[in-house]
């Protein structure tokens, strides 16, 4: 080691190494660093939380909103759970990205913060007691080698000095003797001048070679004694570096869904959901409520009957609107329907046969006055009361009592949806109507 410092001892002045007075400051600095290192990892974790938390609640607004078009929609049966089985995998998915958030935050952000607590103490005028006491202990160690490093560079400048003299003296002597208007008397005294410089410069160079000598001697005990302060030093580095080790893997695994039991378990059960879809099962029950194995009162005779009462009319179906629940789509569960994520921004028309042509609803089937001329609802619907909802896409209203709208258009529910689908409200305009119920969604 000591043969290492005397090249360091004579180095160039650009030589930057930790041997040299104040450089042991970039090992004391590691302290401050430290601890802001862990504030930097504790923000990179909040931030990360953020973002699981983001994606874990946009899962679950896609589930429910395409929840609701498929069960709305033309789909039945096995294949129907098949699709909405992703719908459910996406919302337990969301489940394990909040777990991730909440792991991330409650956990791994709580042990970073309690090590910094523990490794790290506050000094009430500022910085860090360990960064302190790894300074005086620098100080000290330092402090008696960098007395004698100062003597001995004075010791060497002097005798630089006296060099320099020397020569200027040696060179001035060298130009009388050439030069013819120089006397002896002159020449006597550069000469004397010369000797004198030599004596001051081995002077110099004597003690110079001393104060090396001194500080050579008192190096190994500097070395030693900074040594074992920045074997300290390395102590603490070693206690945080081996920590944020830890504390990765931790974090790792808790980012790590594929290690996550859960996980696996959702696919193998969409995978089972997917595998049930039966297309026979699904072709008969179609045939049995919507086919020709349907149970049919086929006409027979009857007899007049004066009591009995007529037969209200049906809401009418108007062409181009989406399909209803009483005239296109049964779903399993009961009677439903809704626009499918196809159908949200295509209009088409139904053929009706003869048998099955909606009736036209007249004006006074909607407690209308004039033939259905102007709006039936403007009389009946409340102008202050109602929910207000927002349109999710275009609709043209087909007939005069029905509503014109454009996706994100928002208007004012008056009545509740009806058991064919259609919902009444009034545009902010004032113009009352039906729409489609499924072409609007809540504010």
């Amino acid at each position: 080691m000591s043969g290492s410092y005397d090249e360091c001892a004579v180095a160039d002045d650009t030589m930057d190494s930790f041997w040299e007075v104040g450089n042991y400051k970039r090992a004391v600095k590691r302290v401050d660093d430290g601890h802001r290192l862990c504030n930097d990892l504790m923000g990179c974790l909040q931030e990360r939380a953020k973002i699981e938390k983001a994606y874990g609640d946009q899962l679950t607004a896609w589930s429910k909103r395409w929840r609701q078009l498929i069960e709305k929609g033309p789909q039945y049966g096995s294949v129907e759970r098949a699709w909405l089985g992703v719908m459910t995998e996406a919302e337990k998915v969301s489940e394990l990205h909040q777990d991730v958030k909440n792991n991330l935050t409650n956990e791994d952000v709580e042990k970073v913060k309690n090590w910094q607590k523990e490794a790290y103490h506050k000094q009430m005028i500022g910085g860090f007691k360990e960064a302190k006491e790894a300074d005086e202990g620098f100080k000290k160690a330092q402090k008696p080698w960098a007395k004698k490093l100062k003597e001995m560079e004075a010791a060497k400048k002097y005798y630089h000095m006296a060099c320099k003299e020397e020569k200027l003296a040696a060179a001035r002597e060298a130009n009388g003797k050439t030069e013819a208007s120089v006397t002896a008397d002159q020449q006597k005294k550069l000469h004397e001048k010369v000797d004198k410089c030599k004596q001051d410069m081995g002077k110099a160079k004597e003690k110079y070679e001393k104060s090396l000598e001194e500080l050579n001697k008192c190096t190994p005990q500097y070395m030693e004694c900074m040594e074992q302060v920045f074997d300290q030093c390395q102590q603490h580095e070693v206690r945080r570096l081996t920590f944020l080790k830890e504390a990765l893997l931790d974090i790792k695994r808790h980012l790590n869904l594929t290690e996550n039991p859960n996980y696996a378990t959702i696919y193998r059960e969409l995978e089972r959901t997917i595998l049930s879809a039966n297309t026979q099962e699904d072709l008969k029950w179609f045939s049995n409520n919507h086919g020709p194995d349907m149970h049919m009162n086929w006409p027979a005779f009857e007899e007049y009957n004066p009591d009995q009462a007529a037969a209200p009319p049906k809401k009418k179906k108007p062409d181009g609107a989406p399909p209803t629940p009483s005239t296109d789509h049964v779903a399993p569960p009961g009677d439903r329907s809704s626009v499918s994520s196809y159908e949200k921004n295509q209009a088409y028309s139904t053929e009706w046969s003869d048998d099955e042509q909606p009736a036209t609803l007249s004006g006074n089937e909607n407690g209308g006055g004039s033939g259905g001329n102007g709006n039936s609802f403007e009389e009946d619907s409340s102008s202050g009361k109602g929910v207000r909802v927002r349109a999710l896409y275009d609709y043209e209203g087909q007939e005069q009592d029905e509503l014109t709208f454009k996706s994100g258009d928002e208007l004012t529910k008056t009545e509740d949806e009806d058991e064919q689908g259609w919902c009444r409200g009034r545009l902010d305009s004032g113009r009352e109507g039906l729409y489609p119920a499924n072409y609007v969604e809540p504010m």
